[in-house]
């Protein structure tokens, strides 16, 4: 524990720079104004300042990825407050009680109440952070190939979650994302796969081009194919949170932060449901709650608590286990590879530092959201007025120049635009391009692990079945299959709820 807060103490003293303090506030001022503008993602700003920063040194360029992450998270909340358009999806939930909030002429108190609740959630996640990645990362040691291959399989599988009600879109694009990444080379026998001859090929589709054309690309061909607006930005009050609304409600932002950091952890689910979980338990648990959805204080505050405490809890499993929890943090994980750093079981062993690097970068984003949350409202509500015209061309020509500059081959940028290209038609019928992006990322592990244990067990795939850790990880990802299947998923609730009831009429008898 001691020699735990001894690198914190050394992570936090190393970070207290003016280097690293202009990029702190630089970077989460950008990520909050990407999250400003509705149609644009966290996703995407990392995406992009990946290939920007692609020559800093690592620490450097992870702390700038991992601020402009949390800014945009937080920052979807100003557009979901002030033009009932969540800037982010995560920001979806903050919409139903925000904006009624500004149309009662309380705009200021709901953005304090919306930074109250982000920096109380992600100082909750922060300390899971914390804790939880070296306790996770050590039990991940006793882990083979066998265990790091179910893990990856109920990556994809809760894929499908991310699509809501359709979970066979989710799992189509999450199946296509593991296609994807195994073109070229494989890793084991450098044999040639889906190259078709092509040199180009051979090498892979290399993995910053193709992320950054599934969410950059693809975002600018959906936002200039729709029809946009002039927005209207409601005025707004003092921002200066009440001491009485943070009091009052700490039960749920305690609650929200639980909840939170689980769905971070959780493969594939992300800041979106984490937000909606939040604010369904807070309803569920108010003695208000027909307050909800008509300006509600404590849920506004449950949906910014549980999406800003998964940020932290997606990035415990990509440091733990190689496993990202969400989207954005699948191109963190991939940020973190391109520097050099080696995200999984040996993280702890191999380098323990970085781990408490990581909890000092997501403290001093909070600082950063805190900062320009309270101090900085009126000039980033003049980013809400930038018309799409002008910003769409910028993004686009960043997209094509970071695609271009990883490795100055003119095949990523034809890879950029051949995904961006796929995904906004896929998305225009449903396809979701997050379930894709972590197949991609998470497929170089499966297929390496499924081909390593069948290598050590010479073909014999018993031991993926028989191994006490690979059988209980294997049950959640059949249970997660059928329980996504409208009629089993119906016959389970429906025998649950009989359970219930005899044992509620057995009680009420007794």
């Amino acid at each position: 524990m001691f020699e735990g807060l001894e690198m914190l103490g050394v992570s936090i003293l190393g970070f207290v720079t003016p280097k690293a303090l202009v990029y702190t506030f630089g970077a989460t001022l950008l990520g909050i104004m990407v999250g400003c503008l509705p149609g644009l993602s966290a996703t995407l700003a990392i995406s992009l300042l990946t290939t920007l920063t692609i020559k800093l040194p690592p620490n450097d360029a992870i702390l700038i990825l991992i601020c402009a992450y949390v800014g945009a998270i937080y920052g979807g909340s100003r557009s979901a407050i002030l033009l009932n358009i969540p800037g982010t999806a995560a920001n979806a939930a903050a919409c139903l009680d925000g904006y009624q909030l500004a149309r009662q002429g309380q705009a200021g108190r709901a953005m304090g109440i919306a930074t109250t609740g982000s920096v109380a959630g992600s100082i909750f996640g922060i300390i899971c952070l914390a804790i939880l990645t070296p306790a996770l990362g050590e039990v991940a040691l006793t882990f083979q190939s066998y265990e790091f291959f179910w893990l990856a399989l109920f990556g994809v599988m809760m894929s499908g979650s991310i699509t809501g009600s359709d979970p066979l879109k989710g799992w189509i694009m999450g199946i296509l994302g593991l296609f994807v990444a195994q073109i070229g080379q494989d890793g084991i026998h450098a044999h040639e796969r889906f190259a078709y001859g092509s040199t180009d090929l051979a090498g892979g589709l290399s993995l910053i081009p193709t992320l950054v054309g599934a969410f950059g690309f693809a975002e600018v061909l959906t936002v200039m194919s729709e029809r946009a607006s002039r927005p209207k930005v409601h005025t707004v009050d003092s921002v200066i949170p009440r001491i009485r609304d943070v009091l009052q409600h700490w039960r749920t932002i305690l609650r929200s932060g639980v909840i939170g950091v689980y769905i971070g952890i959780l493969p594939g689910v992300g800041e979106d449901m984490a937000a909606w979980s939040s604010y369904a338990a807070a309803k569920r648990a108010s003695k208000h709650p027909e307050e909800f959805g008509k300006g509600s204080v404590e849920g506004l505050i449950a949906a910014e608590t549980g999406d800003n405490a998964s940020i932290p809890g997606g990035i415990i499993p990509a440091l733990a286990l190689a496993i990202p929890g969400s989207a954005p943090a699948a191109v963190l994980l991939a940020a973190m590879i391109i520097h050099g750093v080696k995200p999984g079981p040996m993280l702890m062993i191999e380098n323990p530092q970085f781990i408490y690097d990581v909890v000092t970068m997501n403290l001093f984003a909070t600082i950063g959201i805190l900062f320009f949350g309270l101090f900085l409202v009126r000039p980033l509500l003049l980013v809400l007025t930038i018309p799409r015209s002008v910003i769409m061309p910028i993004i686009f020509v960043l997209c094509v120049v970071g695609s271009f500059s990883i490795a100055q081959r003119l095949f990523d940028v034809w890879t950029m635009l051949g995904v961006g290209l796929c995904i906004f038609f896929l998305r225009r019928y449903g396809y979701h391009a997050a379930p894709f992006v972590l197949g991609l990322v998470l497929g170089d592990l499966l297929d390496k692990s499924l081909r390593r244990g069948l290598v050590i067990s010479d073909g014999d795939l018993t031991p993926f079945f028989t191994r006490p850790v690979s059988a209980v990880l294997a049950v959640l990802v059949f249970v997660t299959l059928a329980m996504s299947i409208p009629p089993v998923n119906a016959a389970v609730r429906a025998g649950l709820a009989r359970v219930f009831q005899r044992r509620a009429a057995g009680s009420s008898s007794g």
